[in-house]
């Protein structure tokens, strides 16, 4: 059976924290950004560091699987 979990919240983490998408944190004129689209390397590190301790805490943490196959 394959474990479809890591790919799902993978994907969800990514939209949803891809720097100047929807939130750019820290911002590059105030401390929160909104809708941006610009990216810079601060917020590249901290976007990375977020994705990184909520995957980790979503998909080892709640110890969740989403099982699939046959």
């Amino acid at each position: 059976m394959l474990d479809w979990a890591p790919v799902v919240v993978g994907l969800v983490l990514f939209v949803l924290l891809s720097p100047g998408l929807l939130i750019e944190l820290p911002g590059t004129h105030r401390w929160v950004d909104f809708g941006s689209l610009r990216v810079t390397g601060k917020s590249a590190t901290v976007h990375t560091l977020l994705f990184f301790t909520l995957f980790a805490v979503i998909t080892l943490g709640f110890d969740l699987h989403i099982l699939t196959g046959v």
